[in-house]
């Protein structure tokens, strides 16, 4: 794992003291977000509850809500067997740090009231029993990840945004276009992730996860449904878009592609989330 790739945990406190990326500025005095630090199990869990209710409000923003359809998950610190989750049938922008669910692998819920999405514990919980590194995963039916996930392809590399997913991106075939609700069903799609940050399910849509935070699992979410929407958009005019070249796309994905990066996109968010919407806290 490289520095660009760090986890959000109790013991981040060499990240303060190096750069970690070109884009974090040279003055040590600026103003500029920064890693945070906790000093207990019980302060990591309180922000990482209100980041996974950031995500879902993030996700409402962005229009990338279908029903009931739409699971976002991020592990728990101290209980890493567990993870919290949004409530089943509550919108987005309704998601807040009250009528967060924490479950275990086996889909029960072991604090919360609402109940679970089966195929969203389904997936997520064999993802995360699957791969122990994998902190946070997003999921959502939405228009253009869906319509792209159609053709069973990859994203091609035809921008600097697009880079971020060279190479770093699976397309699974396995139980395409059936819904997932039989446990055999997780257990076949999770080996998959090892090693990418990104997955599009043919038939069914975009999955993310990240080994760093759940800020950076959602905003490359986002971006992965951006990008489906552009190369769709393109191919649309009938135009056959250049792609970037091999060597350039890598260098482009390890500057801008990182879950760091992720994390630190998403901070504008935070940002303004909290500034328009203080009912997430409630």
């Amino acid at each position: 794992m490289s520095a660009h790739d760090q986890p959000l945990h109790l013991d981040a406190k060499s990240l303060h003291n190096q750069r970690v990326s070109i884009y974090e500025p040279e003055q040590a005095d600026r103003i500029f977000p920064r890693i945070p630090l906790f000093k207990s199990h019980e302060e990591h869990r309180a922000y990482l509850k209100q980041r996974l209710v950031a995500a879902c409000r993030a996700f409402a923003l962005n229009n990338l809500d279908y029903g009931f359809a739409g699971h976002l998950t991020v592990r728990d610190p101290e209980h890493p067997h567990l993870y919290w989750t949004n409530p089943m049938c509550v919108h987005f922008s309704r998601v807040k740090v009250s009528n967060l669910l924490l479950a275990d692998h086996a889909g029960n819920v072991v604090e919360g009231d609402y109940a679970i999405n089966r195929a969203g514990y389904v997936l997520h919980a064999a993802v995360h029993e699957e791969h122990p590194d994998i902190v946070a995963m997003c999921h959502a039916h939405t228009e253009y990840g869906t319509a792209f996930a159609s053709l069973g392809r990859a994203l091609d590399p035809i921008s600097q945004d697009a880079c971020a997913f060279y190479e770093d991106h699976v397309v699974i075939r396995e139980e395409a276009g059936q819904v997932a609700v039989e446990t055999s069903a997780g257990n076949s799609i999770a080996p998959l992730f090892a090693g990418v940050r990104a997955a599009i399910h043919q038939n069914h849509g975009l999955l993310t996860v990240s080994r760093h935070s759940i800020e950076a699992a959602a905003f490359w979410f986002i971006a992965l449904e951006r990008c489906c929407k552009q190369q769709l958009m393109i191919e649309a005019g009938g135009h056959q878009p250049v792609h970037v070249p091999h060597d350039r796309a890598i260098y482009s994905r390890e500057h801008v592609g990182s879950e760091y990066i992720g994390w630190l996109h998403f901070q504008p968010i935070w940002d303004q989330l909290i500034a328009t919407q203080p009912d997430m806290f409630d």
